[in-house]
């Protein structure tokens, strides 16, 4: 995916380097010129990194991941510093904890009464009454269109995307936790407390819109495949999917010239009135880092306004700040679907946390189903990984 570069709002730009300048630095050694950081794509551009680097005389070093499993694989065979920031899904953090692997959080560096309720809910990041995790970015998991060949109206039902009419029009993202979750929804269940006798029933309406489908991909595939006119539809797609996003799927920045949020107004999404997945990204901090300082500094940072504008708009994929003080303009916000959040957080589930059994079973139903079936064409872009991803790979 193709990488914009985008010029600062100054007076956020600003405020940042202030902001930075009074952060805490870490101690005064020759490893903390690096800081180590597991994260995803849309945490890596040089607008976002840039401000602190310069800021702390540190440079970041980062490490795409692509799943939770990935993570915990990661931090399982590092030494001791290796890594200093994890960036994951909300709710892998308390299962890292548990482990041992992260550090608690003090909740007064985070301060967060401007965040939504739900998303600032600390009880996500927490394991034995200890907070590890604190929110700077979420999105939604649900349904993304053209809707110049869609009925907007027809989105809202979120069983809409089985009706024949939109067969061979459909995308569907390939990560199996979010989009079985999604058709769960569909079908009346709590994705959280799935039981082994959902199943047959979970399988056959996926094996049902898995024939519906022209492809089955990735984020760089499914972005692509909606903005090239390929499908009308992507299952599981979000703002992430649609923000920000022009001709062939590539994602620009808010202030990448002409304006991203005005290429593509058909694109959209919406989560439908029977509910969606909303996945969250938290900021961990790595309990055998040797630079906690520099690490709770920059997890700070990240938190700032500035920030959480760069973070929403980033060149990977968009998606909402955790704080709305970011300062992002009417036409992003209207790509983000601003105004409809408290809709949106209010009819969606976080992802589920689901046992090792049933999630090994899950897995299983979706491979067996992908590889089972015949699509019209099956595209892939780079694939992340060789399997489906686990669902905490950013959206």
């Amino acid at each position: 995916m193709s990488a914009c570069s985008r010029r600062g709002v100054l007076f956020a730009a600003t405020t940042a380097f202030t902001l930075l300048a009074s952060l805490p630095h870490g101690p005064a050694r020759a490893a903390d010129d690096v800081l180590n950081v597991l994260t995803w794509c849309d945490h890596e551009d040089p607008e976002l990194l840039g401000p602190f680097e310069q800021a702390n005389r540190v440079r970041i070093h980062f490490k795409d991941i692509d799943s939770g499993d990935a993570t915990r694989t990661i931090l399982r065979q590092s030494r001791p510093g290796d890594w200093d920031v994890v960036i994951m899904d909300e709710t892998d953090a308390p299962r890292l904890a548990m482990a041992g692997m992260l550090q608690p959080l003090a909740p007064a560096d985070f301060p967060a009464a401007e965040v939504p309720a739900p998303i600032a809910d600390p009880a996500i990041g927490s394991y034995d009454g200890r907070l590890y995790s604190v929110a700077e970015k979420y999105g939604f998991n649900a349904v993304a269109f053209n809707r110049t060949r869609v009925d907007p109206a027809d989105m809202e039902d979120i069983n809409a995307i089985w009706q024949p009419r939109h067969h061979g029009r459909i995308a569907i993202y390939d990560s199996y936790l979010p989009v079985l979750s999604y058709i769960a929804l569909a079908m009346g269940l709590d994705p959280a407390h799935l039981h082994d006798t959902d199943l047959p029933a979970l399988r056959d309406r996926l094996v049902t819109l898995r024939a519906s489908a022209t492809l089955v991909g990735d984020m760089a595939t499914v972005q692509q495949a909606l903005a090239d006119g390929q499908v009308d539809i992507v299952v599981g797609g979000g703002a992430w999917t649609t923000a920000g996003v022009g001709e062939g799927g590539a994602v620009a920045t808010a202030d990448a010239q002409p304006p991203a949020t005005a290429r593509r107004p058909e694109l959209t999404f919406t989560v439908p009135r029977q509910g969606g997945i909303r996945w969250q990204h938290g900021i961990s901090i790595v309990a055998t880092s040797q630079r906690k300082a520099l690490a709770l500094a920059f997890a700070q940072y990240l938190r700032t306004p500035a920030a959480q504008a760069r973070l929403a708009t980033s060149s990977c994929y968009w998606g909402m700040p955790a704080s709305p003080l970011a300062p992002l303009d009417d036409a992003a916000r209207a790509a983000l679907h601003w105004d409809q959040q408290p809709g949106y957080i209010a009819a969606s589930h976080p992802y589920p946390i689901v046992d090792e059994a049933m999630d090994g079973r899950l897995h299983a139903l979706w491979d067996g189903v992908m590889k089972d079936s015949t699509p019209v064409t099956t595209t892939t872009v780079t694939p992340a990984t060789d399997n489906a991803d686990d669902g905490t790979a950013g959206p």
